[in-house]
């Protein structure tokens, strides 16, 4: 995946487990349909269901702290957390 100029806007949620992934805003036309670029410390980079953050609660900042760094050192733009994917 190309790295964005532009803020990169991302949802955090955590699975039951504890595991947290990103759900990265306006990916949606690189994936097939229905589906938003996601990363996850095992795994990285994947295309996730857009209504898989239906059934998962939000990241805390906390929880999602070490997930941003990884993205931080990826992305070359300023990432920001919404609590909503937006396409």
């Amino acid at each position: 995946m190309s790295k964005p100029t532009t803020p990169l806007k991302v949802v955090f949620r955590k699975f039951k487990e504890g595991d947290v992934i990103a759900m990265l805003c306006g990916t949606g036309v690189d994936c097939s349909p229905g589906n938003v670029m996601s990363y996850m410390h095992i795994g990285q980079h994947s295309e996730a269901s857009r209504h898989l953050g239906r059934n998962l609660k939000l990241a805390t900042p906390e929880e999602y702290a070490p997930l941003m760094r990884e993205l931080k050192g990826i992305y070359e733009c300023e990432i920001i957390p919404v609590k909503r994917l937006v396409w």
